[in-house]
């Protein structure tokens, strides 16, 4: 019997969920368009859509949020969480933004200094290839070959080709490369880890053809864990230590809170000591966010991200929140369900496209799994494949995913294994019926991040 830990916390509020029938989740479902992001909250019995700012804040996070100061500027509340911050990073300059995104829209814009440039990702996640994108740049992924073996036992699938970064480099010329992206842990990978030689050796490609290096670290601390758990020489570190030396290999870190930060609300850009760039991205927080000493958040906010992202650095938490991916990653790949292997940091990865070999890319194979999901056992989770992809900037194609996953994505210190079970057991029973699976076209498709907006009708096959 494999072991996994217990819940290192007591549960001292609740609240109540709402179940539903088959028959009543098929008129919902029909009713939002067949897109899970429209679903009513209250609908849902078991909520997988994303982690960022679903989870449950400690008794201390709570406590701080007492200590709020509101003040429009100067608050005391931004000067605590920007020691904080530097603590943790060892930079020299930060700002609050309201979320990931917004700390995106603050900081790409300005690296964007010509026509024709680009970024390099692991792999982008949706919306920093979207805000990419607005930038006037193009997003390109060079993620390893690994990570599409998806049974393959690699410890850091999350990884960079260094080989492909570097050929990129040359194909499109050093000064058109408007920043290195490290995404940790990769997320639209299967939210696979970075391992730390990896994130070293792509910032000295970096350096040595003078291209600021970022790390996107939403999942930063969930990443120096496994690199804890699955690289040697880093055992016996903590898994602050392992942190703080990756932020020394970049020039930048954004990072939406609403994952590692344990908050609802909360974004960070982090700059090492490009003060240029600083007052570039500060101008910028003005007209976008709001005051640089709030940045979209209340006092409160800042408050509990201060406590949340000392709190998410604590390996037995991390140890718990590991487990608990790894125990419904287990019970599916026992039941012949292919998923990415080994689990990542915050969420099991399906693959749908091995599920429903009927149904083409452009019909959204991981959309329709994810549906049925819903109607089983009213468990949302969300389709990370060619829908989220997009299209073609320029072809206005629809973009073919390497991969057509469904997320099913575990928010922090909320669900017990019990939930897990029952995500589980539903998913099973969809696979069993899995030849009765049909594909989607579009009623309306947003022309920005469509997966969150756009409605759509199953094909009759």
């Amino acid at each position: 019997m494999k072991k996994y830990v217990a819940e290192p916390y007591r549960i001292k509020v609740i609240e109540p969920i709402k179940e539903t029938t088959k028959e009543e989740r098929i008129e919902l479902l029909k009713i939002a368009g067949y897109n899970p992001f429209s679903l009513k909250s209250e609908d849902v019995y078991i909520d997988l859509l994303s982690d960022s700012g679903t989870g449950a804040m400690s008794q201390e996070q709570w406590s701080q949020i007492m200590l709020g100061d509101e003040a429009y500027a100067g608050s005391r509340s931004f000067y605590k969480l920007e020691s904080v911050v530097k603590q943790i990073t060892g930079y020299e300059y930060f700002i609050p933004a309201h979320q990931g995104r917004g700390a995106e829209h603050i900081c790409l814009k300005p690296l964007v200094v010509h026509e024709g440039m680009y970024f390099i990702s692991n792999t982008h996640f949706d919306t920093t290839r979207a805000h990419v994108e607005l930038a006037g740049a193009r997003a390109l992924d060079c993620v390893i070959s690994e990570c599409y073996d998806l049974g393959l036992d690699y410890p850091f699938k999350g990884n960079v080709d260094l080989v492909k970064l570097e050929k990129l480099i040359q194909e499109k010329g050093a000064k058109n490369i408007a920043g290195i992206i490290m995404t940790i842990t990769n997320n639209s990978a299967g939210g696979q880890p970075v391992s730390y030689e990896n994130i070293l050796k792509a910032s000295q490609i970096a350096k040595k053809h003078q291209i600021k290096f970022i790390i996107d670290g939403a999942r930063y601390a969930e990443n120096a864990y496994f690199i804890k758990q699955r690289e040697p020489g880093f055992e016996n570190h903590s898994i602050r230590e392992i942190a703080y030396q990756t932020f020394q290999l970049a020039d930048i870190f954004l990072m939406s809170a609403k994952k590692d930060g344990l908050v609802n609300i909360g974004g960070i850009v982090a700059i090492k000591d490009d003060k240029s760039l600083y007052r570039k991205c500060q101008a910028r927080v003005v007209p976008y966010e709001g005051f640089p000493t709030y940045g979209g958040m209340t006092g409160r906010d800042m408050e509990a991200m201060a406590q949340g992202l000392l709190e998410g650095l604590d390996e037995r938490y991390l140890r718990h929140r590991t487990d608990q991916i790894r125990y419904l990653g287990e019970m599916l790949k026992e039941a012949g369900i292919p998923i990415q292997y080994p689990v990542g940091g915050h969420a099991v990865f399906v693959d749908c496209g091995s599920i429903a070999p009927h149904i083409p890319y452009d019909q959204f194979p991981a959309l329709s799994v994810a549906n049925a999901l819903y109607i089983e056992g009213g468990v949302r989770g969300v389709e990370v494949g060619s829908l989220l992809l997009g299209r073609d900037p320029d072809t206005k194609r629809n973009l073919q995913s390497p991969v057509e996953f469904l997320r099913l994505t575990i928010p922090r210190r909320l669900y017990t294994y019990e939930h897990l079970k029952a995500v589980g057991e539903a998913l099973i029973r969809v696979f069993q019926n899995r030849e009765q699976l049909k594909g989607y076209k579009f009623v309306y498709e947003s022309p920005i991040l469509r997966h969150f907006t756009s409605t759509y009708k199953p094909i009759d096959r």
